[in-house]
């Protein structure tokens, strides 16, 4: 179905794409609005419209959206957030800090900023997703006649579904107070604690005189939190670069408890995104209800689960007619990483294969650690193949990974550019001269990808 608002920006019942299509050539129309696809009337200022109801699944990572009245389902979209949104924010602060290192002294400000956080404030990376989700309500309410709106907005208890995820027993009273890091005066003495003080891997402790770290359990898929359940306790002999790689043994393993990110973050916005929604929505009845509600709606609708048909079985209106679902995916539209490294290439005296020089090091995590003989693989050094290389990206090429071409008579997505911006790859993974090709369209935030 295809947005439509009139002559005066006055929002129209949806029509479909057959209709839309003879009015933008009979030039009674004309686009309005590429995202979503809406057109404007020329001929038309007012019109009947219906009572339409946008319903919502909120989510830490996915979001899904449908638009309905009373027969007809008009919008149905899944959109991904982005899920190394922490670790960019974390990117930007260290290349701050080094970019204000390297000017001259400057005194302290007379605002500290962490004490002068205001009632409300949230971490920049919740914030990101709780206005984001915003950002798709103001989309479609701007060309759709919404009359009402529903949001799935639950309160979790994370004490109770880690009890669930462990098979304990409830947490009932002070067991709220006595949680993990009880009588532990730092992060690291809780985990040292709990693990007895002994390496997890090898069984060597501090009778051994071994030296302990902590240790991420689930680094290799890109959860670096620092609770409880992902942290352990190694060794020095174990915590090596060798075997943070695939082949090692610290690579693959899984927290025994699953993060409860969504949980946590339903909690801590819930109510500020509701009091965000009423302001900016005056006009619209704004509703919550509760993942509990959705689950027996939608059983009874008979349909499975998923973000889409979560957010299709809240609200009053349930039509039968259901549209195409839609996939979308939130694209980082700055690259601030401009300087990439190259390792050395050297050949390897043990079996004469070539391998980069992080393979072939002395195994430390620390400069101020001794180097271990048992482990100390330079020694394997042969000669130098290639010399490492820093490379830093000085020139921003306009065609970017996601950009529609027109090459001949087709058009083809651009998945990078090549040889100093002279050539570009397309998505069928041919290189073309960059003079050869038209650029269609530039991507927008939310790039459309597969089921």
């Amino acid at each position: 179905m295809v947005a439509v608002v009139g002559n005066s920006g006055i929002r129209l019942m949806p029509t479909t794409e057959a209709r839309a299509r003879k009015l933008l050539k009979s030039g009674r129309a004309v686009i309005h609005k590429h995202v979503p696809f809406t057109i404007r009337l020329l001929d038309r200022e007012t019109g009947k419209t219906q009572p339409v109801e946008y319903k919502t699944d909120t989510g830490y990572e996915h979001v899904g959206v449908s638009i309905c009245s009373e027969k007809h389902e008009y919008v149905s979209a899944q959109y991904d957030l982005l899920h190394d949104e922490t670790e960019k924010h974390n990117d930007c602060r260290k290349y701050r800090r080094a970019r204000r290192n390297r000017r001259r002294y400057r005194a302290p400000r007379f605002d500290n900023r962490r004490a002068s956080k205001k009632s409300g404030w949230l971490a920049p990376s919740i914030r990101n997703r709780m206005e984001t989700q915003v950002k798709l309500f103001l989309m479609y309410t701007q060309v759709y006649p919404i009359t009402n709106a529903v949001f799935e907005m639950g309160k979790f208890d994370t004490q109770l579904l880690k009890a669930i995820a462990e098979g304990r027993t409830a947490p009932q009273g002070v067991d709220y107070q006595h949680g993990e890091r009880y009588l532990s005066e730092t992060l690291r003495q809780a985990v040292f604690s709990r693990d007895g003080y002994t390496c997890r891997i090898c069984g060597r402790g501090i009778s051994d005189h071994a030296i302990l770290h902590e240790h991420h359990i689930g680094y290799w898929k890109g959860d670096r939190t620092d609770r409880m359940a992902n942290l352990m306790t190694v060794c020095e002999k174990c915590h090596t670069p060798g075997n943070h790689k695939p082949s090692g043994k610290l690579y693959g393993l899984d927290p025994k408890l699953p993060a409860f990110k969504g949980a946590t973050f339903m909690t801590m916005v819930r109510w500020q995104m509701y009091g965000i929604l009423r302001e900016i929505a005056e006009d619209i009845d704004i509703h919550i209800t509760y993942g509990a509600m959705t689950k027996l709606k939608r059983q009874d609708l008979h349909i499975r689960k998923s973000h889409v048909n979560d957010a299709y079985a809240t609200g009053t209106f349930h039509p039968a007619h259901r549209a195409d679902t839609l996939y979308r995916r939130k694209r980082r539209r700055n690259n601030r990483v401009l300087e990439k490294f190259y390792d050395a290439k050297l050949i390897d005296i043990r079996d004469g294969k070539k391998k980069p020089g992080s393979s072939l090091g002395c195994n430390r995590t620390n400069r101020r650690e001794p180097r271990m003989s048992d482990k100390n693989e330079c020694i394997f050094r042969g000669p130098k193949v290639s010399a490492g290389k820093r490379v830093i990206r000085r020139t921003h090429y306009h065609i970017q990974p996601g950009t529609i071409l027109q090459a001949g008579r087709q058009r083809h997505l651009a998945k990078g550019v090549h040889c100093g911006g002279s050539r570009v790859i397309l998505d069928n993974g041919k290189s073309v001269a960059i003079h050869t090709v038209k650029v269609v369209s530039y991507p927008g935030a939310w790039i459309a990808v597969s089921p």
